[in-house]
């Protein structure tokens, strides 16, 4: 799946799914979406569910060649995003985890660690530069966990969403976007849709463009905004 030139899918199809957490079902599978940021610095965005550990270390491996990456950034601690954090702490050992005080928190509770010595805390407003991309770390509290932060590209005008704007499906399915889009929104994030809303005017406060394009993974339809998607 193509993102930018410099923004690379690493990202791994789960079809032995039936049910996403044992109550929502999944007929086209799901995906636990991760990407590389490759510049002067790499950074890689999120990690995936467990089950894909070698596909996503392998997927991982394929783009970064001879590289290793510079940082690794969790925005949200749910295990669909977070579970191979240690596994990848473990294979790199010089990488630096970039996320919120409330993650680190989770990942002491979650792994035994909070990797004190590798880790950078960032909050609402920080940024972090990577060469000729810089990361800009947005607050979204209850999107829809407590510890959630996202992250804006603002060279290639991309926000990495956390689960803020999923959908249900495997990327390598064609299936209506907007229906499963809408019942993802409904289902997992629809409760805190003030919070939601709350994280688009804080974008636009910040300057965000307007008609910044929703993720619209595996799709063949034309972007819509970010607005016009909830």
């Amino acid at each position: 799946m193509f993102i930018t030139d410099d923004i690379r899918y690493v990202g791994v199809n789960d079809h032995d799914i039936d049910l996403f957490e044992g109550q929502y079902i999944v007929k086209n599978g799901m995906s636990y979406n991760s990407y590389v940021i490759l510049d002067e610095k790499i950074a890689v965005m999120d990690t995936v569910d467990a089950h894909f550990t070698h596909q996503w270390l392998d997927n991982l491996q394929n783009t970064l060649g001879s590289r290793t990456p510079d940082y690794l950034i969790v925005q949200h601690m749910e295990p669909d995003h977070s579970a191979n954090i240690a596994n990848f702490m473990k294979l790199y050992q010089n990488t630096t985890i970039v996320s919120s005080a409330k993650a680190f928190a989770m990942m002491k509770q979650f792994f035994g660690t909070d990797f004190a010595d590798r880790q950078i805390v960032i909050k609402e407003g920080d940024t972090l530069s990577l060469g000729a991309h810089t990361l800009a770390f947005v607050a979204a509290p209850m999107v829809h966990w407590p510890e959630v932060m996202v992250t804006y590209d603002t060279r290639d005008k991309v926000l990495f969403s956390a689960d803020g704007f999923g959908k249900f499906g495997a990327l390598d399915v064609e299936e209506d976007w907007d229906d499963e889009a809408r019942r993802y929104y409904i289902g997992i994030v629809g409760k805190y849709g003030p919070q939601v809303q709350n994280l688009l005017k804080k974008g636009r406060r910040a300057g965000y463009p307007d008609d910044l394009p929703a993720a619209r993974p595996g799709s063949q339809q034309e972007p819509r905004t970010l607005s016009e998607s909830v």
